[in-house]
This record gives C-alpha cells, structure tokens and sequence, in this order.
C-alpha cells in the first residue's frame, strides 16, 4: 500500500509543556486512521503539525511525500481540513462559501461550479445551496465545511473532532459520508476523536494518544481482542476486597476507579456464578454487575487505569498547573 502520511519521533512542546511526545506512525492511501484520546491528549496539535499549522519542535513528517517543513505550500496544496471549530462565513450562502474557497486555490470558474454542484449533492445540501449558512443546523454546516474541503480534490483529508456537538442522529449521517468519501474517492483520512463509537465505526485503524504519547495502535478489533473475550463490571463500595477475593487463574485482568472494579476474561457466562458466590459469601456488598464485550473505552482504561472521561478531567488539570508556571516566567 502506497504511505500517504509518515511521521516519525514527531514531537511539539509549549514551554516546559509536551503536547506531543515523539510519536511516529504511517497511514496507507485511502485509509481512515484514528487519533483517539481525551482532550488535552495532542490531537488537534499533532493534526496541526501535519497541516503546517504549528512546526514541530523535534521529529519529521511527510504528507504525500511532501515534508512538512520544506514544503509547507505544497503539503497545503494537497489536502483539505476541517476545523474543530466552524470556520464558514455565516453571512454568505452555501454557494458563496465554496465560491470563494475555489478562488483562494485558483480553481478556473467551470471547474469550480462543476465541482461546488457535485459536492453539494454528495453532502445532501444543493437544495439549500441559495440559503445564508447562519439558518443551517449543526449538522448541516459541518456537511458544508467537509464539502469546502474537498473542492480543491484533495488527496488526504484531516477532519478535527468532526461531530463534536452533533445530536446522534446527525452524527451517524455524518459517519456515511466520511466512510463514503473514502470507499469511493480513495480519499486518505485522519480525524481525531474522542467518541469510542466514532473511532470503531469508521476507523481502519486507531492510535489511542494520551499525554502526547501514542500508548496502542491497532485495527480496532484487535484493540478489544488485546483485552480478553468478556468484560464483567462490578459497582462497589468496596473495590479493594473485590480484588483481594477475585485471584481466579481464568481472570485476565482487573482494574478499579470510580467506585467500579472491571474485570477482564473469556466466557464470563461461564464464571459468572463463581464471582458472585465469592463475594456474597466475603459479605462485599455489589451495587450492580454487568457483562459486556470489550468496547474502546475498556481498550483505553486497560492502557492508562483510567476512563477517557477521567482522564480529561486530569489531563485539564495538568495544563492548567502548567499555564500557572509558564505565568510566572
């Protein structure tokens, strides 16, 4: 497979801060990678870094064959981008935000309207295309912006926490039309996310990223096949005597935070009953127990001891200690 995107030992510090901590990876043509962790994890500056936003402080990387720092134009030349935060003119219409987009990369005025017709049918939007974008919906801007990003016909495309803030249903359409850009346009995609289900339905493969270092990388499925057959979580008010008692030789793994103790290991039908007599007959008192197959997220507490909503909270913290120093300099 031809490497649209190589990164090696890519590192961005702010101050004494390390937003990125030399990580390296490839991603193949026309395959939807993943950046998966907490916000505050280096995702959006790693993607920033990429698309010569931000310039590296150690490392290199190569976008197309082209080196991000040599050649910042023609890395720009050959991708597309859409923001975290929504960068549309909403006083414009929709027509006129992909107008002047074509302009700024000098696409001939044919071309352009061929391409701004065939662009807002793929996002379901020429039927609004005369409409001023401030009286579209979340979800239809953020169709408006992917469709902007890929007038200039891209050969990768960097999508930033695409359907942050987006209502379910909105953000499943959303996920056809990513999937759809790279099953029939050979489109090379790397988002970033924090939503576990986004992550699994759409990537090809996933770097779960967390404190600027990528800890797992990996197809999504052999991700959750790592962890073990089941997952069986146990509420308590006493985890620490559930993992005293629980020494079984056919549980894999055990991890406890936040009042929950989450246990890794094949045919949990099976074991089910052991585990419940054990602890009744210790008197652990058990809120509630549950079995599932391992998710993302169990991937994620499995790597760190933590959940990815956890994780943030502590993540924010961190910068926030870290801009107080920086302050004081």
């Amino acid at each position: 497979m031809t490497t649209a995107i190589h990164v090696e030992n890519l590192t961005r510090r702010f101050g004494e801060l390390v937003a990125v901590d030399h990580i390296s990876f490839e991603i193949g043509q026309g395959e939807i990678f993943g950046l998966l962790g907490p916000n505050g994890a280096g995702k959006t500056t790693t993607l920033s870094m990429l698309a010569t936003m931000l310039k590296p402080s150690e490392g290199t990387a190569t976008v197309n064959g082209i080196d991000v720092e040599r050649d910042e134009d023609g890395v720009r030349r050959s991708i597309g981008i859409v923001f975290q935060d929504q960068s549309l003119d909403e006083e414009l219409t929709a027509w006129e935000n992909m107008d002047f987009h074509g302009r700024l990369y000098r696409i001939p005025m044919d071309i352009r309207n061929q391409r701004i017709d065939e662009l807002l049918k793929l996002v379901e939007l020429v039927d609004r295309k005369n409409d001023i974008v401030k009286t579209f919906s979340g979800g239809m801007r953020r169709r408006l912006e992917i469709a902007r990003g890929l007038l200039h016909h891209p050969s990768v495309l960097f999508l930033d926490e695409p359907t942050l803030g987006l209502d379910p249903q909105t953000r499943n359409h959303l996920w056809q039309y990513i999937a759809t850009l790279s099953q029939e346009k050979g489109i090379t995609i790397i988002l970033t996310t924090h939503y576990m289900e986004e992550a699994d339905r759409l990537c090809n493969r996933v770097a779960i990223i967390d404190h600027g270092k990528i800890i797992a990388l990996d197809t999504p499925a052999n991700l959750k096949d790592g962890i073990g057959g089941d997952v069986v979580t146990i509420r308590s008010t006493d985890t620490a005597a559930i993992v005293e008692t629980l020494k079984e030789p056919w549980i894999n793994r055990m991890d406890t935070h936040d009042g929950e103790v989450v246990i890794s290991l094949k045919n949990a039908e099976q074991h089910l009953s052991t585990i419940v007599t054990l602890l009744v007959g210790r008197q652990i008192p058990i809120s509630s127990i549950s079995v599932h197959k391992p998710t993302l997220e169990d991937v994620f507490l499995s790597f760190t001891g933590k959940t990815i909503r956890e994780q943030e909270a502590s993540t924010t913290e961190i910068m926030r200690q870290q801009m107080k120093k920086m302050g004081r300099h």
